[in-house]
């Protein structure tokens, strides 16, 4: 990540010049033009995405956002661009977190999909993030499988992402899930290896959400606009308690994850998820 600052008003700018207010999808997310994934955002080879600190944020919040980009959810990259990531990034940044370090995912199908992951980098500026963003292929499957694989955000998060606020401060970062589906329960070490380049072990969804919770505070954003949603949502909050967080309206997810965020500020002060240094282990890469 870079050393570049959210500034609201460049962005406004920008965005008015680029068309996000009245431009459709696939116009913004031209990899749909494509109907490929972007190169950068291949998680296949990558060993680590990094949020380190720099003079600019001395204090990196490292948060991921994992968004299903199946089917029925491909409208929710779209809301971002136009008014939810300013919304996001300034109201975090106005709640007292001034050094956010935001990393999106795009989050598919790894029984379905030909682009289950895509990983973009920890960012903080307004351009960099949008260029992110904008680069996520919403490919728009998904399968009959009753499920989508948001465990491979837990996987990603937990084997292939170092942080500054984790290595010096024993802090943990946030990690947010975006859907409308169950989680897929396996991830087969042919899976692994195919979508990341290496990989020989197989996973349940139980075992990797354990291994992300070490250094991250993990929930799932159920959106509620389905029957099938409905149900989802009973599962996530039997694996998740009370994080899993359930809404109707897709356009409250900046202010869900606003909320969030800086609560847990001012219930832990300066430190979010802070723990004992003493207490930290390692996790080797697998």
């Amino acid at each position: 990540m870079g050393g570049t600052r959210y500034d609201l008003g460049a962005r406004d700018s920008r965005a008015k010049k680029a068309g996000y207010g009245f431009k459709s999808a696939s116009e913004i997310f031209v990899q749909n033009q494509i109907g490929l994934a972007h190169e950068s955002m291949n998680p296949n080879g990558i060993t680590f995405r990094e949020a380190r600190d720099s003079e600019v944020h001395p204090n990196t919040v490292p948060i991921i956002l994992g968004l299903d980009v199946t089917g029925s959810m491909g409208h929710v990259p779209h809301e971002l661009i136009k008014e939810g990531l300013p919304k996001l990034m300034g109201g975090i940044i106005q709640g007292g977190v001034p050094d956010p370090a935001l990393l999106f995912l795009g989050i598919g199908d790894h029984e379905c999909d030909r682009f289950p992951l895509q990983v973009g980098q920890f960012e903080s500026g307004d351009e960099e993030l949008d260029m992110w963003l904008t680069r996520t292929y919403i490919e728009g499957g998904g399968g009959g499988n009753a499920g989508e694989s948001y465990l491979l955000a837990w996987y990603f998060a937990a084997f292939h992402t170092k942080t500054d606020a984790f290595e010096k401060r024993g802090q943990k970062g946030l990690l947010f899930t975006v859907g409308d589906e169950p989680g897929l329960k396996t991830l087969p070490a042919s899976a692994v290896k195919e979508i990341m380049g290496s990989g020989q072990h197989t996973y349940t969804h139980t075992e990797l959400l354990a291994e992300a919770q070490k250094r991250y505070d993990v929930y799932h954003i159920s959106l509620l606009h389905s029957d099938q949603a409905i149900r989802a949502d009973v599962e996530w909050k039997e694996l998740l308690g009370q994080n899993c967080l359930s809404i109707q309206d897709h356009k409250e997810i900046p202010n869900l994850i606003i909320k969030i965020i800086c609560d847990k500020r001012k219930s832990s002060g300066s430190g979010l998820g802070t723990i004992p240094l003493d207490g930290l282990d390692t996790i080797e890469m697998l």
